[in-house]
């Protein structure tokens, strides 16, 4: 079997076709179709297996950048019938933070993208956390030097430190001067050989051919001109971030790599290095920034952006989903509403612009209005709101809870879809609006007096109305019928009236119609709190 590549760069007008045999799976990697209507960007045929990766760091909880990130990489797979994997970079020891690497995994389940490669499924090219790879790392490095693209560095952190400084009182971007680059061999064997503290550092080239990113088309990025020689295996036995992703992408067979712009000026490096190491490139495409919505750097520091805090909050996942690709490009729709089968469906890779997204979490509560609607007329979800619904009334009211009947799946699911399109999440029916729902209210004579003096007669009337229109309630019948009322109040007005059942039936004065209200409660709730009303009009 072989697979057959056609790439056309656009912007140099080279043209390319060829051949080439598919590798033992999964090793086989290939472009994807690009449009040829951006300058400058690359159209191509796709053969053989995607393979992409979210590798963030759990230094920190994964917030909506990281979930973003993470979206993409998850439709790019399930478009292409690829596979997405989850790998943690954790080589930095001194900043993680405990529980971060478990509420990552976590996180993206929850949202509905779970990897088919992570450190907590497994699969065939783990492990799945660098820090249980860092052999594979030391003898990567070890190659580098023995390939003379790299070698041992003893300089001191002091010497470092005055390096920066000099730097900066200069007014230049600090740079390691490469001093150790020109060690002669019998010198590096001695200062070894005296357990002298070092680093592995890369011998970085000058002349980088430029490559082709799939979003921001082609670049170059001389880093010998701007750069000292990067660090690629610490004192302490963990690589840094540059060598650790190349050698994982590479060992894990990564065909393509979709990370943040703020990658793209490093990605020369990496080619430098995949070129060093004699390894085939995966292919790169660079997302443009996730931004607030005056242009600003979403930050850890603003505190609900963290995936966790949505949850809290009751966001749905596919609210969170639908309202980061909503504010960005890569897709043939942008409508509100759409749920992951239909992000997969509609993406199209040639419409990711290098434009930043600008995100207005302030219409988040609207986007999960829609997909609250879209769950609970789904049959299929509707049980699980119902669910959480429940736990969320036995935590909040179970010591005031006086009839069962409010935890019934039948009931919650009738008052649901009264409210549907009204509400904008499941924590709003936990609020003192909606209270009168799971917990009968109190209420006083004198509050009743104020009303009217015709409370025995109207609370009669409404026994009698349910006793008419039987077990099965309807808003539009109830409310025609209330209407009625009036007819036979002599000192009350409609108005008055409305007040005293709304009192009666909620404890409240403002909320639902009295007509929704008494649907919700269905006939049994309604008699026993008219019922309460008569009782206690009888013993004042």
């Amino acid at each position: 079997m072989s697979v057959c590549l056609k790439t056309c760069f656009v912007g140099s007008r080279l043209l390319q076709r060829g051949c080439q045999p598919a590798a033992a799976v999964p090793n086989r990697r290939a472009l994807l179709p690009f449009s040829s209507a951006t300058a400058g960007r690359c159209c191509s045929t796709v053969q053989g297996e995607v393979r992409v990766r979210f590798a963030p760091s759990p230094t920190g909880f994964l917030h909506l950048g990281g979930l973003r990130t993470a979206l993409y990489n998850y439709i790019f797979a399930k478009k292409y019938g690829g596979t997405f994997i989850l790998r943690l970079e954790d080589t930095d020891q001194s900043r993680l933070v405990p529980g971060a690497a478990e509420s990552i995994e976590d996180m993206l389940e929850w949202a509905g993208i779970p990897p088919d490669e992570s450190p907590r499924r497994g699969g065939p090219v783990g492990p799945y956390m660098q820090s249980q790879r860092l052999e594979l790392y030391n003898q990567v490095a070890q190659e580098l030097v023995e390939r003379g693209h790299g070698y041992y560095c003893f300089c001191s952190t002091q010497r470092l430190e005055l390096l920066k400084r000099e730097a900066l009182r200069a007014g230049q971007t600090p740079r390691y001067d490469n001093r150790c680059r020109h060690l002669k061999a019998e010198q590096v064997q001695e200062k070894l050989a005296q357990g002298a503290p070092h680093v592995i550092r890369f011998r970085l080239e000058a002349g980088v051919k430029p490559f082709q990113d799939l979003i921001f088309g082609l670049n170059r990025h001389d880093v010998a001109q701007v750069e000292g020689d990067p660090v690629v295996m610490k004192a302490d036995g963990f690589p840094t971030y540059h060598l650790a992703n190349i050698v994982d992408d590479h060992y894990m067979n990564i065909s393509h790599v979709l990370r943040g712009s703020e990658w793209l000026i490093s990605t020369s490096k990496h080619l430098l290095m995949y070129q060093a190491l004699g390894w085939k490139t995966p292919t790169f495409g660079h997302l443009p920034l996730l931004l607030n919505k005056d242009g600003s750097k979403l930050s850890k520091r603003q505190g609900d952006i963290f995936i966790e805090s949505f949850l809290r909050e009751g966001v749905l996942p596919e609210a969170l989903l639908d309202i980061t690709t909503n504010c960005g490009s890569g897709f043939t729709t942008n409508r509100v509403g759409r749920g992951l089968e239909e992000l997969i469906s509609e993406f199209n890779p040639s419409k990711i612009t290098t434009h930043s997204a600008l995100l207005d979490l302030e219409k988040l509560p609207e986007f999960n209005r829609i997909h609250l609607q879209q769950r609970i007329d789904d049959e299929q979800k509707c049980p699980m709101l119902i669910k959480d619904l429940q736990q969320q009334i036995q935590q909040l009211y179970a010591a005031e809870i006086q009839d069962q009947e409010v935890l019934e799946e039948d009931y919650i699911r009738r008052m649901l879809r009264l409210r549907k399109g009204h509400i904008a999440s499941l924590k709003e029916l936990m609020g003192p609006t909606y209270s009168y729902l799971w917990v009968r209210p109190s209420f006083s004579i004198q509050q009743v007096a104020a009303l009217t003096t015709e409370a025995p007669l109207i609370a009669s009337f409404v026994l009698r109305l349910v006793e008419e229109q039987g077990e099965e309630l309807s808003v539009d019948r109830v409310s025609k019928d209330l209407k009625g009322l009036t007819k036979l109040t002599k000192a009350t007005k409609y108005r008055e009236v409305m007040k005293l059942l709304r009192l009666v039936l909620s404890g409240l004065q403002q909320g639902p119609s009295v007509a929704e209200m008494m649907v919700s409660l269905g006939p049994a709730e309604i008699r026993h709190r008219f019922q309460k009303l008569l009782l206690a009009l009888e013993t004042c």
